[in-house]
Formats: structure tokens, C-alpha cells, sequence
């Protein structure tokens, strides 16, 4: 009885010694995780018209903002903090953003040995837009479309001759 036991044991053990190992070599490789991952927040600040709808359909209230309306009478976002202590990176605040300021990217790192570590301001934000986020990707369609804007431009004057 106790000699069936221990050899399905190790029949399992040793049919798992044959197979493809899976394991990474963390931090060196990175996980490669789906479109659909929803990691820490990106923030651009140029995008933001300050309306709110992120921190209001926030179920867990972690996101405060607040701006001041410019001398051409359009709001300015002067703060934006998310409190990742209680984020649940549902995605919803990236969802309801009318202009895309805020995103979600792929990074999931943000172990901290103090709870205030875990309060990221619009500056730490913007960072990471920088610096995993889509800022290469914006900065080559601004400059696409100041190019296509440039074409048309010059095709106009063309015309006109």
C-alpha cells in the first residue's frame, strides 16, 4: 500500500523532470503579458482638461486632482495623485478619460517599505509615462502629423501658383 503511493509520486516527479522548464530569470527576463494587462498608471499632463470623471468613478477614491483656469480661460491641471495603497487598477479611470491623459502600462513593480512611498504625484506619473509608457509613440505622431501638416501646407501654396 505504501510502496503504490510513493512510486505515483515519483512517476509524477520524474514525468515533470522531462518537460520544458517555464521558469524565468527575474529581473533579467520580463514576463510578457498580454495587451490587456492593466499595470501601474501613466500620466499627460498636456492631455488633462481637468473634468473629473477619473476621480468620480473611482470605486475606491484613491485619485484627487485639482487645476486653475489659464489666462485663455482653459482649465490647467496644477495636482494629480493617485494613492496606489488602495488602487485596485481597475481601469476604470482610464476608460471615462475623454482625452486619454491617463493609461495603464505594463509595469507592476511598486513594492515600497513605507506606506507613503505608495502616494505617486503627476510628476512620478509623468515619469513613467516617459519611461514605460507611450511617450515615444506620441512624440512620433506629433512630429507625423507637424510633417503631414507641413505637406499640406506647401501642396496649398503649390495650388495657388
Amino acid at each position: 500500500m505504501l510502496g503504490t503511493g510513493l512510486f505515483k509520486g515519483l512517476a509524477v516527479t520524474f514525468g515533470q523532470m522531462t518537460k520544458k522548464k517555464i521558469t524565468l530569470q527575474y529581473p533579467e527576463e520580463r514576463p510578457d503579458f498580454g495587451d490587456r494587462f492593466r499595470g501601474i498608471h501613466e500620466f499627460i499632463p498636456e492631455l488633462c482638461i481637468v473634468c473629473h470623471q477619473c476621480a468620480r468613478i473611482c470605486p475606491t477614491s484613491c485619485i484627487s486632482l485639482s487645476g486653475t483656469r489659464g489666462d485663455d480661460k482653459k482649465l490647467r491641471i496644477d495636482t494629480y495623485d493617485i494613492n496606489f495603497e488602495i488602487c485596485i487598477l481597475c481601469d476604470l479611470c482610464t476608460e471615462v478619460c475623454p482625452t486619454e491623459a491617463i493609461r495603464m502600462t505594463d509595469q507592476f513593480e511598486l513594492a515600497a517599505y513605507s506606506r507613503d512611498d505608495l502616494y505617486k504625484d503627476m510628476n512620478w506619473l509623468y515619469e513613467n509615462h516617459k519611461q514605460h509608457g507611450s511617450y515615444d509613440q506620441l512624440q512620433a505622431a506629433k512630429r507625423q502629423a507637424q510633417r503631414d501638416q507641413a505637406a499640406a501646407v506647401s501642396a496649398n501654396k503649390g495650388d495657388e501658383s
